[in-house]
């Protein structure tokens, strides 16, 4: 059945409309409609697509979502190598660089140059064949890279057609991946959340979201590009110059980094780098230096290359990152969640841009994997603003007195338990209820809304009440007056009022919400539920075994231990006494054991909006069922439940073959029960 022409016609206006509005948005930074608006003209385009699938176009806008996930990546050789470049770390070295410009140009006059910040990304080449983008590939050694074209296509920075017109009938365009800082953060943030793998910086988040084989997950990820130069070109001119060429990709709809800037000789250049590296901070992408090109492309002919570089470009590097300092001793330090982080106490080393005196072990497998001791004569690591890190020990300089670095079985600052389960990398102090280290976390945990629900008690005044000595721990809440709180900063007389009104309220709670309040270490809602659903009682759980522990729904081992420790430390007792005795209660009623609730041993995950119930809603009516409700989807996954814009979870389900039911189904099912 042939397409009609008034669908053929809509479809390309919605095309034209929405590659224009991509421009704006990504390229000039101007958007010119909202975007709910946007979004409306891509769904239109989607349903013509849907409903004509003939009207499907290589460059159409529809097609960043993602393709079929690949078994490998193809090698791909560059026609023209992507050569690295020479670096310079110094004023003297980049002035040498200039002179061997000079002198091999037999030139005496100043040399126009164009200076780009450096970016700390993944270089890779675009092949546009009239106007369209049919290829992208990684650099790889600089001759053969991989085939990356599915998952370059889900960056929306990238245009899938050129704009406007005159541009060369084949283009190779070459630029920078980078994942912006923003981004970075929102992805970590959101891996810590499910419990996944959180990146180790930005460059590496982007290089494995680029990397994907499943171009699915590579559209979830905060990519961006931006271009600096050219490959192969036929058929047409990108201009005679470096600067000029920027301004075609500009005009074509390629993003061109707003920072680059054309000057005039070498101490122009000097005052760019200086520039650039105080501005360093305010960027919303990591950078390592700064790139200067001769301007002109004939002169670039002239002085040709080296080996693998060209001799008319140099990076000029921000200070060193990594020097040699001495391990003087190792204290750990106590973190909000418990966490016990050692700490190296190092010789003052200029390192970076700054004099470093402690840096992070991370904790104790990586001090065992890297065998560091006292004593030994290490390599430290600083980039940027990132805490410096202790990288390795030079092993052939340790002292014959090095001394191995010891865990310490009780906390530095309360002298509760330290436990490291088996399998974790991470110790911590046990002590949650009582640590000084852990005050204010754990505080503000306690009267969470999920939790004992303190409306007011927020992360603020939480705070203050610290600082100013309200607050030594959770039972502390219960002994706060009308008058204390009303003689605090910014606390009125009716706030004061308020708040008290908030505590009298919370004490009359839910066991399982008691429980979850207490921060104890990888007990959440779930477990929490779980632990009452099968002991029933507050006694029975205080003085259960880890082997009586374990036999709980979803409750391991390390788990269990974490139960059986907090409920044996002498201060945890002291301050659940001291809750239960300011009037904290529940009711006590016959429970229902978990493996007789209709929706035992069942895991739910549920992700999208949900119209009718609140995503918090469903999840405590599912687990009162006996379902036990995750917020990463694996294999012993049941159920996904699906709202509107569902994000990657959606994706992982389908290649796991989990069943994805929406929130009609949700409710049924609720309603059964």
């Amino acid at each position: 059945m042939p397409v009609p022409k008034l669908a053929q016609q809509r479809a390309a206006t919605l095309r034209t409309e929405l590659q224009q509005h991509n421009y704006q948005y990504y390229i000039l930074d101007e958007p010119t409609i909202p975007d709910a608006e946007y979004d409306r003209l891509f769904r239109e385009l989607q349903d013509l697509e849907k409903q004509y699938p003939e009207l499907i176009v290589v460059d159409s806008p529809t097609q960043r979502v993602g393709s079929m996930p690949l078994t490998a990546f193809q090698r791909i050789k560059h026609k023209v190598p992507m050569l690295s470049l020479s670096n310079a770390f110094s004023e003297k070295e980049l002035l040498a660089f200039d002179k061997r410009i000079h002198d091999r140009l037999r030139s005496s006059k100043e040399i126009e140059y164009v200076c780009e910040p450096k970016l700390d990304g993944l270089a890779v080449s675009l092949i546009y064949e009239k106007g369209v983008l049919m290829q992208a590939a990684t650099r790889g050694d600089g001759f053969i890279g991989e085939d990356i074209t599915q998952n370059i296509r889900t960056i929306g920075s990238i245009p899938l057609k050129l704009q406007g017109e005159n541009y060369p009938e084949i283009l190779e365009v070459r630029g920078e991946v980078y994942m912006p800082l923003k981004g970075f953060l929102a992805l970590n943030k959101k891996a810590r959340a499910a419990d996944d793998k959180v990146f180790a910086n930005p460059r590496n988040a982007a290089a494995g979201s680029l990397r994907q084989l499943d171009s699915k997950i590579t559209a979830t990820r905060p990519l961006a590009m931006y271009c600096y130069g050219i490959g192969e070109v036929v058929g047409g001119t990108v201009g005679d110059s470096q600067w000029e060429m920027l301004q075609y990709f500009k005009h074509w709809g390629l993003r061109v980094n707003n920072q680059i800037q054309k000057v005039h000789g070498i101490t122009a250049c000097w005052q760019y780098y200086r520039k650039i590296e105080k501005k360093r901070k305010q960027l919303n992408y990591d950078i390592d230096g700064v790139v200067f090109k001769v301007n002109r492309f004939t002169l670039q002919q002239q002085l040709g290359f080296v080996s693998r570089a060209p001799r008319w470009s140099v990076a000029q590097k921000f200070p060193a990152q990594e020097e040699l300092s001495k391990l003087k001793d190792v204290e750990f330090q106590v973190g909000r969640t418990g966490a016990l982080t050692p700490v190296a106490r190092l010789e003052p080393t200029f390192v970076g841009g700054a004099v470093v005196s402690n840096a992070t072990l991370h904790n104790m497998d990586e001090i065992t994997r890297k065998d560091i001791r006292i004593g030994d004569t290490v390599i430290i690591r600083r980039a940027g603003d990132v805490i410096p890190e202790v990288v390795g020990a030079v092993k052939a300089k340790r002292p014959k007195n090095a001394r191995k670095i010891q865990l310490p079985t009780h906390c530095p600052v309360c002298d509760s338990t330290v436990i490291q389960p088996e399998g974790e990398a991470v110790a911590h102090c046990i002590g949650e209820l009582y640590c000084a280290a852990q005050r204010k976390g754990v505080i503000e945990h306690f009267a969470s809304r999920k939790a004992m629900n303190i409306d007011g008690l927020g992360q603020r005044l939480v705070d203050i009440m610290v600082n100013n000595g309200l607050l030594k721990n959770v039972a502390d809440i219960y002994n706060l007056t009308v008058a204390k709180v009303a003689a605090l900063e910014r606390m009125g007389e009716k706030s004061a009022q308020n708040l008290i009104a908030a505590i009298e309220k919370s004490k009359a709670t839910t066991l399982a919400k008691f429980i979850y309040a207490l921060s104890i270490r990888e007990v959440g809602e779930s477990t929490a539920n779980n632990l009452v659903n099968h002991f029933g009682e507050f006694s029975v759980i205080k003085k259960a075994s880890i082997e009586q522990l374990q036999q709980t729904p979803d409750i391991g081992p390390v788990v269990a231990t974490n139960i059986y420790t907090f409920f044996r430390q002498a201060h945890n007792q002291e301050v659940i006494k001291e809750l239960l005795k300011a009037g904290i209660h529940w009711q006590e009623s016959a429970v229902k054991l978990q493996n007789e609730q209709p929706l035992s041993k069942q895991t739910y995950v549920l992700t999208g909006t949900l119209t009718t119930l609140a995503r918090e809603e469903a999840k405590a009516k599912l687990v009162a069922l006996g379902a036990k409700v995750s917020g990463s989807v694996s294999k012993k996954t049941n159920y996904v439940v699906a709202g509107s814009e569902p994000g990657s979870k959606l994706i992982k389900a389908e290649s796991l073959g989990i069943p994805v039911k929406d929130e009609k189904w949700l409710l049924k099912l609720l309603k059964k029960y």
